[in-house]
């Protein structure tokens, strides 16, 4: 079994499928017992990830879409490890990031926010594990952005994160935030999950990793079981 399994998992800390105050999810809740379906060979066996799907600059999203110039806004550090409920890193693990445009603007034609694109910066990576489960990203600080969910409803600063296991059917999805966000107390999605697990998806300031002159750091661990199993959106 995959050690991107997800079945051991914490109540008290994994979100529910419903939060009224999150409204998409009142229409795409499960209203009936989940059906598992049987996983085919197809399923079990592949696509099967590794360094041949990582480009050289996959990971550095201050120079992966550059066009003629640098991107703009705040550069940041994120990195951490993979790991199970003991500790034990999780290797070769396929991590994918996208997120928003120091603006708060996504480079997707759904997103029409009144913010500017940045024709430098596009707002997705990839990075596999090494053998000690770590992985880094450089990037933008994204910025905050309206959402429609209610009245004045703003998201705050966050990174999206996916990690896939030996196969497509182990994808796990999250959300990081930032220390100190003042828009938190005031988001849906960050208050649906339980008061116990919303500090799990609160990176950490590192001055260690932080580069002089250049970016700061964050750390952001993944836990991918057990009782303080990092929030997952679809576990």
């Amino acid at each position: 079994m995959s050690d991107l399994t997800y079945n051991l998992f914490d109540r008290k800390v994994q979100p529910p499928y419903l939060a009224p105050d999150y409204k998409s999810t009142v229409l795409r809740a499960p209203t009936k017992p989940l059906v598992v379906i049987k996983q085919s060979l197809s399923e079990l066996t592949g696509p099967v990830f590794g360094e041949m799907h990582v480009g050289p600059l996959d990971h550095d999203l201050t120079k992966n879409a550059r066009i003629n110039g640098e991107p703009l806004g705040e550069r940041i550090v994120v990195h951490g490890k993979v790991m199970d409920e003991n500790g034990r890193p999780i290797p070769h693990t396929l991590i994918e990031l996208w997120q928003a445009n120091s603006a708060g603007r996504y480079v997707h034609k759904v997103d029409q926010h009144d913010a500017p694109l940045d024709p430098n910066f596009l707002g997705t990576g990839r990075v596999l594990t090494d053998a000690d489960g770590k992985y880094k990203f450089y990037t933008i600080k994204p910025g905050a952005y309206p959402w429609g969910n209610h009245y004045n409803a703003w998201r705050p600063n966050h990174i999206h994160f996916s990690l896939f296991g030996p196969n497509i059917s182990t994808r796990l999805v999250t959300q990081m935030y930032f220390p100190g966000d003042p828009l938190l107390q005031y988001d849906p999605l960050f208050l649906a999950v339980p008061p116990k697990g919303r500090d799990l998806l609160v990176s950490q300031f590192d001055l260690s990793i932080t580069e002089p002159s250049f970016a700061l750091g964050y750390r952001f661990d993944f836990v991918l079981r057990g009782t303080h199993s990092t929030p997952f959106e679809n576990r």
